[in-house]
């Protein structure tokens, strides 16, 4: 008995990377089993977050090109139904195809949770009384939750770090000349403890805020419909999550280095009034949302994939400007 040939269609990046850990996927019941044979396409096959339709036929298209049985598409865009409600996954048995959406899986254990949803996926299709199309909706409230915590989680923000190496430098640079300043002790020391939160909560607003201007991050509707400003409500909260993720990331490192630097070059007595450590630690938080402010907007930001790849939207420009490159 042959195997079932069965198409893994994966949007390029994350989606990709996990695909490629499901070509050895087998079916469930043991050996007596028709087998598969799956292989692995990293190309985009989206159009945007309402568009399935599109991406099954694109799907189905594949598959008959590449004469598969089973096409099933991995994408990292979140999918939204006609009615409004978002999709772990949609199925076209009639079109052999199928396809999954990544952040509904939460963003933890994404691997493994695929890797059963593909399994679950190909195992129906595979059925022969299965005709009917099905689509799998996230439930509610706890559903969006998840969808926009897996859509952070996929951009990865702790490597925002990484299109921020000029302001970070810059704001090492700043916090380690305004530690060794006697009037940034005395601001320091007369800043209350809800002061201080309110300029740690500023910095990091004010920073986010010109990552987002200065990358043009902010995603806008197409037209007025409701599937569009839903779906841009949905990227921008997703972006300004990941990027306020990434600064605070920022913020604690820089918090550690410029205590370490304190602890090393100031002694306890001559920063408050009185001697001991605590004076130190309060002196860092104070320079560390000074520095933060002042290394970001001094220093222009890096045009780095770092920084794109906190917008769904930009991704999203790449995939459908690729798509058009190959139609033509």
């Amino acid at each position: 008995m042959e195997p079932i040939r069965v198409g893994l269609v994966a949007d390029p990046a994350s989606p990709t990377h996990v695909a490629r850990r499901m070509t050895d996927l087998a079916p469930p019941g043991g050996d007596d089993r028709q087998g598969w044979d799956i292989q692995l396409v990293s190309e985009p096959f989206t159009l945007g977050s309402e568009d399935i339709d599109t991406a099954l036929r694109r799907l189905r298209s594949l598959g008959i090109t590449s004469e598969w049985d089973l096409v099933i598409g991995v994408t990292e865009l979140p999918l939204r139904d006609d009615d409004g409600r978002y999709l772990l996954a949609a199925i076209d048995p009639q079109r052999h195809s199928a396809v999954l959406s990544l952040p509904a899986l939460g963003g933890f254990r994404v691997q493994t949770r695929a890797r059963e949803a593909v399994r679950g996926l190909v195992s129906g299709m595979a059925e022969p009384d299965s005709r009917e199309e099905k689509r799998l909706p996230l439930p509610g409230v706890s559903g969006r939750g998840r969808l926009l915590l897996g859509m952070v989680l996929a951009n990865r923000p702790w490597l925002l770090a990484a299109g921020l190496k000029s302001a970070l430098v810059a704001a090492l640079a700043t916090g380690a000349v305004a530690t060794i300043e006697p009037t940034v002790w005395m601001l320091a020391g007369s800043l209350s403890g809800w002061r201080l939160a309110v300029a740690t909560i500023a910095s990091i607003a004010i920073v986010v805020a010109w990552i987002v201007i200065d990358g043009e991050l902010w995603d806008r509707p197409e037209d007025e419909s409701t599937q569009a400003r839903a779906r841009s409500r949905l990227y921008n909260a997703s972006t300004l999550l990941t990027l306020t993720v990434g600064v605070v990331i920022c913020y604690s490192a820089l918090y550690v280095v410029n205590l370490a630097w304190a602890l090393f070059v100031l002694d306890p007595s001559l920063v408050g009034d009185s001697p001991g450590y605590g004076d130190l630690f309060v002196l860092t938080w104070f320079v560390a949302s000074v520095a933060t402010l002042g290394g970001a907007l001094g220093t222009g930001l890096e045009s780095d994939d770092a920084i794109r790849a906190a917008a769904y939207s930009k991704r999203e420009e790449e995939r459908r400007a690729r798509l058009a490159n190959e139609r033509e």
